[in-house]
């Protein structure tokens, strides 16, 4: 290991993979909201479309679940009702994304609606296929119960936990 990557807790290859994520989802973020600057009216009104309450739940259940995470790293003799419980939050979290999609669909809400509902389900919708590979990833780790390999799917959902927290001010509140 580098002296640069020493102190960096988990694996090099999994910060690797979440700067480019972030890199991804911050690049659409800031395309969301350049497009926002252009057309604030049409933003603001197709907003008003969204579940905010609903998707303050899927905060807590992501912060919550990314609390679990952490202490299954903490305590890797417990790890699996820890990392089971993360996993469970992120399914909960899971099911309601699912309403608000089929919201908007009775809706007759879709990609081709405005710009602001194209970046909305690309941006959420990749984050739930994000959700999906980490809960999967907990599980595995889980099943494993290796404290590296636990500390390797607590990064990768951390992660999960921060593009959340960035994307929910930005596409339902602002």
């Amino acid at each position: 290991m580098s002296t640069a990557t020493k102190g960096l807790p988990g694996e090099v290859l999994m910060w690797v993979l979440i700067f480019s994520e972030l890199a991804v989802f911050g690049a659409g973020l800031a395309i969301f909201m350049a497009l926002r600057l252009l057309d604030p009216v049409g933003f603001a009104e197709a907003q008003l479309a969204l579940l905010p309450g609903l998707a303050g739940i899927n905060t807590i259940l992501l912060i919550t679940s990314g609390f679990f995470a952490a202490m299954a790293v903490q305590s890797p003799h417990l790890a699996r009702p820890w990392l089971a419980a993360a996993a469970l939050l992120g399914v909960l979290f899971l099911v309601i994304k699912a309403y608000e999609f089929q919201h908007k669909a009775a809706l007759g809400i879709s990609f081709e609606t405005h710009d602001f509902f194209m970046f909305y389900y690309l941006l959420t919708g990749f984050h739930a296929a994000h959700v999906v590979a980490g809960i999967g990833i907990l599980v595995i780790v889980g099943w494993t119960k290796h404290p590296a390999h636990i500390e390797t799917g607590a990064q990768f959902w951390h992660m999960v936990d921060l593009v959340w927290v960035l994307l929910f001010p930005v596409v339902y509140l602002l």
